[in-house]
Order: structure tokens, then sequence, then C-alpha cells
């Protein structure tokens, strides 16, 4: 059965005088995250959500998507990268820079999703959404049978308008009706930003608990508070979340361990946590029945909610890499000092996020930064919130 990708509106494509000014980092479609690599050739969003990454990109006041460039140009542009590798590179769609289901965007996810398929391609593809999802945006997500595609509803409770704006009640339908009618893809339940005192309350936490019933996953995690998002929020006055901002996610141990004993279900040793995970990809490979390609079994406490049949499935999946292979690998990429791997993850200096993150990627293992060591406990979050073992706090 041939299914309608929806008719075809070519978002209009920015001119060089309009993409002069804009953050270099925004004109380049592909870039490499956490989740693997990441294609962004729409830029623009109305939705206006006060801690967006946009800010950090200075194009926060941008509301109508453009595009840089067409979807095959961006689809060939991706799959020659670099750092891409055919059915094994986890790709995300539009997750930079606006809402891939936004009505004008959703033809160009559509597309995009089309182009790859096409390929043949198997790869991981995530699309992650905070805007309405319909029945028959369903049948074309199941259409796409090459690709392990996953949708990642984002639902953060927020009430505040300010903060806010989208109704969280929106993304509560969406993720129902993805799951409902799932076949070929998987739903995730993205439950952030979460911020103590803010949506951590018992009813956010029975809220959340109750949607988590309509996904194949639910993952959780902090507000990402830089400088740029702490500046918006004092010139609107709002009232600060935290008394620092931080290069990483900042979720307080009192949040997070409010959020496991919601959750937690002594009576069901099968999944005592239900499907609740700390990371991004640990909910996603869980979702499609795989074992972590970020390999986090190294980071054995981030495992301590999963359920133990998929913590064995990561464990089989789980490979010490050879040292000469990794470094030969890391030295190609520009890597300086000495490459370790201990029983926790490889270990260099000298590489961007980026390029440690494809090296985690390659090879199934963590890889981090010596001078931004993850600490014990803390998940590779923000110190803020935080309790060293003796009882300290780290930050």
């Amino acid at each position: 059965m041939s299914i309608r990708t929806s008719a075809r509106r070519t978002l209009p494509l920015l001119t060089p005088d309009q993409t002069s000014g804009m953050n270099p980092e925004l004109t380049d479609p592909v870039a490499y995250r956490k989740s693997g690599i990441s294609l962004n050739h729409v830029v623009g969003c109305p939705l206006n959500c006060g801690y967006c990454v946009r800010h950090l990109f200075q194009n926060f006041e941008m509301k109508t998507p453009r595009a840089l460039m067409s979807d095959e140009e961006a689809v060939a542009l991706l799959t020659q990268h670099p750092f891409f590798r055919p059915h094994a590179t986890p790709i995300q769609v539009f997750n930079r820079a606006t809402d891939p289901m936004l009505p004008v965007v959703k033809p160009h996810t559509f597309n995009v999703l089309r182009l790859l398929n096409d390929r043949g391609l198997t790869n991981h593809v995530l699309i992650i959404t905070r805007w309405r999802v319909e029945p028959e945006d369903c049948a074309v997500l199941n259409s796409f049978t090459n690709l392990r595609i996953t949708v990642l509803v984002t639902h953060s409770g927020i009430e505040d308008p300010r903060i806010e704006p989208v109704d969280s009640n929106i993304a509560a339908t969406s993720l129902r009706t993805l799951y409902e009618h799932a076949q070929h893809y998987r739903t995730v339940l993205y439950w952030r930003p979460i911020v103590h005192g803010l949506n951590d309350t018992d009813e956010h936490l029975e809220r959340a608990r109750q949607l988590s019933q309509y996904a194949h996953a639910t993952v959780f995690t902090g507000l990402f508070f830089k400088d740029e998002i702490a500046a918006y929020y004092e010139a609107h006055g709002l009232a600060m979340p935290y008394d620092d901002t931080a290069r990483r996610k900042i979720t307080p141990e009192i949040a997070e361990q409010r959020i496991l004993d919601a959750f937690r279900d002594p009576q069901n040793p099968e999944a005592p946590y239900g499907h609740l995970f700390r990371k991004t990809s640990c909910g996603v490979t869980f979702a499609h029945g795989e074992a972590d390609y970020n390999g986090h079994f190294g980071i054995r406490e981030v495992c301590s909610i999963c359920p133990p049949a998929q913590i064995k499935l990561c464990s089989n999946a789980w490979i010490r890499p050879d040292l000469a292979e990794v470094t030969r690998a890391a030295r190609e990429l520009g890597a300086t000092g000495p490459v370790e791997i201990d029983e926790r993850a490889i270990i260099v200096q000298g590489l961007d996020g980026p390029t440690r993150n494809y090296l985690q990627q390659v090879f199934g293992f963590q890889c981090h930064d010596r001078t931004t060591p993850h600490l014990y406990r803390q998940h590779g979050r923000a110190s803020i919130g935080w309790e060293a073992e003796n009882g300290t706090p780290t930050s």
C-alpha cells in the first residue's frame, strides 16, 4: 500500500543575506551529538519554550521556519559526512532549530525519512516533538519499514506559560495516538525538562507515571541551564531555577529520587521501575529490543533502574575494545595525551564532544574527556544538587 507523505509545500529557502549573520553552527545542517548525527536544515520555531536550546544559537527570535537547502541536498550531506556509517550511526532529524511535526515542517520530516528509507538504510532515526501527531501521521511513519524510527514526545507538565507556552496536553494526546498506532516505529515519553520545585510535585509525578503506560519507554532528564537561557529568564522576569548555570543538564539528586520513588514497583521484579531510563539511547534501544549503542553499561550505576533483561542484553553486547585500535582511531581524529580504557570508559584528551560521541558509538563504549570527568552517581549530569559519597556538596 502506498502512503502519501502529505502534499509537499516546500519551505522557502533562506537567502545568503539572511544567513550571513546567523551563528555558523546553525548554518551547518549536519552535526554530531550525543544521540547520533543530527540533521537540521530547517530553522525557525514559533513554540517559544523558555528553555529551548535555540537560545544557544542566537536564533530564538526566528519564529517562522525556513530551509537552508532542499531535503535532497541535506540528506546527501548527511550520508556523505565522514562520521556517517550506513545502518549504524543513529540519526536525529530537526532536533535543534525547529519542531519536526509543525504543519509546515512535517512534509520535510517525512520526505527526509523517505529519502533515507529508500536508500535501504536501517539506521536508528530519532524524531523529537512536542506538537500534534495525528493517526494519518502514524500511517506515514509506519510506512518506513527499513529505518528504525523512534518518536520521542517531549512532555514537561510545566504550567507557567512564560516558560512553557505549549499546553502539555498536546504532547500527551500525541503520545497516546502514536502508541496506539505503532507498528514499525516506537514511541518514547521524553519527560523533560524536570526542574525541582517546578514540575516534580506528587501530581506531576503521577501524571508522568500514567502517561508512561502509553509509551514503549520513558526517559527523564533535567534542565539545560546555560548562560544564554539564564539571560532569557532574567530578561523576562522569570524566577531562576538554580543559583548557577552549568555545561551539562541539571537534575538534582532530590528530584531524581522523587522520580524513582514514584515509579518503583517492588512487586514487579522483571521491571521494578517500569520502562524508565536515565539516558535517551537506553530508552530508544530498549524500545527496539536492542542493546544500548552508547555503551552505558560501563557506567553501572546508570543501569540501576533498568529491567534485568535489558541489563543482560547490554552486558552481552558490551565488549571492552582493543586499546591499540582505540588509540589509533583517536589519534587520527586529533587526540592528544595518553588514551586509556578503564572498566567504565575510554578516556581521551583533545577531542571535542561530537568527536567523542562518534568514537563512543563506533566502539559501543563510553568515551569521556579527561578534563571533564563523569562523576560517580551523577550520570554525566551537572554537579548542582548532588553530594559526594562523603555527604559534602559536589558544587
